[in-house]
């Protein structure tokens, strides 16, 4: 297999995933009482957070063997500083946050569209929408950051290029075949599928993937939706498909997976008002991104960052939270920045590799 393949089948079993989690959270929204959608809806979240929990877990524990996979096409042999540790991707959203409290938003935006006039089944409707989205995202995003922590600890991977898996948006298709150090954050939108290839120096060439190869394999109807009228006119008359999308909206709403949140997401968290990113977090004088998920004792994490009971352990017993933020993925390669090594070690005390 090239390359390439083994990318699109690691991505075929990542959507697999990601499409049993939002069936899951389809038919438990489908059981959400019309005249009483908090009430049944909170009780509902448990059960989905458990089931996209798995879901995260799964994508994220396919990383070690896809870059193993890829190592043996490129013919170089791994030597992993570490693997990475699924469970320190799984139940958390992207932003840091804990995940029933994203899972709980479809009923504050049903909620929100029932208050401005909309019939129920229209607003549950709604709802239904924004809960497919963030199931399929925070999934995706859950894989995604564990193929960039598991390419940080295998060093022959140098650096990624992006893969576009069709169908996709204009603002990934000009992306596609960008070649990026092993450090840069990985750009997605909500529903976004798109993936790394992590290749050693001299294979990054290799991968043929290419955006114009994507416009010619559209119909011309489909090219007109994608990337407009205008602009599919433009690039059929011979324009620069990268210049087009840009002049237009650029890459507007891509943001890394593993640590940011789109406007869209954000405006989710926060019951449908818009108010731009959410606010970073001070840890010694920087604004970076963090978790209070698994800081406890009882958490990977926790234990690597000094968390502690107090006194005797006894039923009841108050459990301490580690002192030093948990910072997320992206904000260690923040820090790290070119020092492979000193990402290899923030990401082991943060319990993401092993």
């Amino acid at each position: 297999m090239t390359a390439e393949q083994i990318a699109a089948a690691h991505q075929a079993e990542q959507i697999a995933v990601a499409e049993q989690a939002a069936a899951a959270g389809g038919e438990l929204w489908s059981q959400v009482a019309p005249a009483a959608v908090a009430a049944s809806w909170l009780a509902l979240v448990p059960v989905l957070a458990g089931v996209v929990s798995g879901a995260q877990l799964a994508a994220a524990g396919a990383a070690f063997g896809y870059l193993v996979g890829l190592a043996g096409e490129y013919r170089v042999r791994p030597r992993p500083a570490g693997t990475v540790v699924p469970q320190s991707l799984a139940g958390i959203a992207s932003d840091g946050r804990p995940l029933d409290t994203l899972l709980y938003q479809p009923a504050i935006r049903t909620l929100a569209a029932v208050g401005a006039g909309a019939p129920v089944e229209q607003a549950l409707a709604v709802g239904a929408v924004e809960l497919d989205m963030i199931v399929r995202t925070q999934v995706a995003d859950a894989g995604r950051a564990a193929d960039g922590v598991e390419m940080t600890a295998h060093r022959e991977m140098t650096g990624y290029v992006r893969m576009l898996v069709p169908p996709s948006c204009s603002r990934c298709a000009v992306l596609a075949g960008r070649r990026y150090a092993w450090n840069a954050g990985f750009q997605r939108h909500p529903r976004c599928d798109c993936r790394h290839i992590p290749a050693p120096e001299d294979a990054l060439d290799d991968a043929t993937t290419d955006p114009k190869a994507y416009f010619d394999s559209l119909s011309e109807g489909e090219q007109d939706r994608v990337f407009t009228a205008a602009g599919a006119r433009a690039i059929r008359d011979g324009a620069d498909i990268a210049q087009v999308v840009n002049a237009r909206r650029g890459a507007a709403g891509l943001t890394p997976a593993g640590g940011r949140l789109t406007d869209e997401e954000a405006a989710a968290l926060r019951g449908s008002r818009r108010r731009g990113r959410l606010e970073r977090t001070d840890v010694f004088g920087r604004q970076l991104l963090v978790t209070t998920e698994g800081v406890t004792v009882r958490g990977q994490a926790g234990r690597g960052l000094g968390a502690r009971e107090d006194g005797v352990r006894r039923p009841g017993s108050r459990v301490r939270s580690a002192r030093t933020p948990r910072l997320m993925p992206e904000s260690i390669y923040e820090i790290a920045g070119d020092d492979r090594a000193e990402a290899i070690r923030l990401l082991k005390r943060f319990g993401y590799l092993r």
